[in-house]
């Protein structure tokens, strides 16, 4: 596999797999950023919170492999939903940064001037309404077409004073802040299966718990509630290059490709992350062709060389661009799930955690009603529902039919497809990736491909 910048000579917290049936008031199932701050939260307000994490570390995940931008500034969201949700969703993620912030050494993060910004006419009146709705909303802004880089933009929008971090140094403090407030945390253990009181794990142990959290990017069980249909699965691609030359802004495209821009000092190197593009999970064999644009744009536009850190990441999307995060199902209020970030993880784990603490202490957040999972979707919903149950129904058939010796996956059954680009399995119906030797890389799956030493 492709490696990640952020995981470059990175000491993560691993800790010891848990052996033996436990009891907890509050399980978290998943130690990315989501599930680490949940938990940091819930310890900090005095619950007893023991989380479980698959991986040899925390933060392995979806969360090393993100651009480390923590904004408000989420593509052309604003002006996508209602002039109310937008306020709501706004403050929520203004807020939720803000106050992570109060709990990190200023050595941890950094501040920078966030722009989304069009190149073509489309891409341009799309942001201008985008900025109607910034200044309906009252989101601090401005609209510019003078900008750093080394390309005419037909405009841009700019939001300042936003955060950049290193999302694998941002896991790992606040999991020793958790820890260091009582959460007992469990690296090693995959959580298999999921029952109305208890979790089983791979090496059969047993967690009961009063409460259960799922932060596991796609619901481990999600059939209750056709997750699996509510949920579309988008795969996109990163670099890393050393520069010279650092950027005061970091940036994303609104045309198609979409690009992402920004630069970072790891290890106290600087270095220029470049990458975009974006297909449904699991459906592109030749993955190294996104790899080999990116390098030929790197050399062209920005006059750098080959990218010495290749890596992609996962993000799911729900139809109305709004994550689920709450309650499992209506009927019952022991499970509950956050999920569909979309591009925008970082800054959606942190109102996850605030949204799912209110919950434990019985209050209201103000944005759990629109970020809630069984809220009412309307025809848009319905429609994505039926194109996204259209669309795996065909993937298991067309697997079955044309790619029949391919390893099956061990979620439900779909044939994967081998991945070049980042050596990996991965599954295109519910977005399950394997290694080479058919380990678990990112679920819903939670068991290894059977695979014959010729797959292997």
């Amino acid at each position: 596999m492709k490696k990640s910048l952020w995981l470059e000579s990175k000491k993560l917290v691993s800790t010891t797999e848990l052996t033996q049936d436990n009891r907890c008031e509050i399980c978290v199932a998943g130690g990315g950023l989501s599930g680490i701050y949940t938990a940091y939260l819930l310890a900090k307000n005095g619950h007893d919170v023991l989380l479980l994490e698959g991986k040899e570390s925390i933060g392995a995940g979806a969360t090393s492999l993100s651009t480390g931008k923590l904004t408000v500034q989420h593509g052309l969201k604003y002006s996508k939903l209602s002039l109310e949700d937008s306020a709501v969703y706004y403050e929520a993620n203004h807020q939720a940064i803000e106050r992570l912030l109060q709990d990190l050494p200023s050595s941890l993060y950094k501040r920078a001037t966030s722009y989304i910004y069009a190149t073509t006419e489309q891409g341009k009146m799309d942001l201008q309404k985008e900025y109607e709705a910034y200044q309906k909303i009252g989101i601090p802004s401005h609209a510019t077409n003078e900008t750093e880089l080394p390309f005419d933009v037909m405009l841009a929008l700019a939001i300042e004073n936003e955060v950049q971090v290193d999302p694998t140094d941002l896991v790992t403090h606040l999991a020793n802040l958790a820890i260091k407030e009582g959460a007992r945390i469990h690296t090693k253990s995959r959580v298999t299966t999921v029952n109305e009181d208890y979790v089983q794990l791979a090496n059969d142990a047993r967690v009961h718990f009063q409460k259960l959290i799922l932060c596991t990017h796609y619901p481990i069980s999600s059939l209750p509630r056709m997750y699996t249909a509510k949920l579309a699965i988008k795969r996109s691609y990163l670099t890393a290059v050393p520069t010279a030359e650092p950027l005061q802004g970091q940036y994303v495209s609104v045309d198609e490709p979409s690009r992402t821009i920004r630069t970072a000092e790891v290890g106290g190197k600087l270095y220029f992350v470049y990458g975009g593009g974006e297909h449904p999970a699991g459906t592109v064999t030749e993955t190294n062709n996104y790899y080999e644009t990116f390098t030929q744009e790197l050399q062209k536009t920005f006059h750098l060389p080959a990218p010495e850190y290749l890596w992609s990441n996962q993000d799911m999307q729900t139809p109305d661009d709004i994550p689920y995060v709450g309650p499992f199902v209506k009927s019952s209020d022991k499970i509950y799930i956050a999920t569909g970030y979309d591009q925008w993880g970082l800054s959606n784990s942190l109102v996850a955690g605030e949204i799912l603490a209110s919950y434990m202490a019985k209050q209201e957040h103000p944005a759990s009603a629109i970020y809630q999972p069984t809220r009412h979707q309307g025809l848009e919903g319905l429609q994505e529902g039926l194109k996204n149950t259209g669309f795996m129904g065909a993937e298991f058939v067309k697997g079955h039919v044309a790619r029949n010796e391919a390893p099956t996956c061990t979620h439900l059954g779909c044939k994967t497809r081998w991945n070049e680009g980042d050596k990996t399995w991965d599954c295109p119906c519910h977005g399950s990736r394997f290694n080479a030797k058919g380990q678990v890389i990112e679920g819903p799956a939670v068991y290894p491909l059977e695979l014959d030493k010729k797959d292997a």
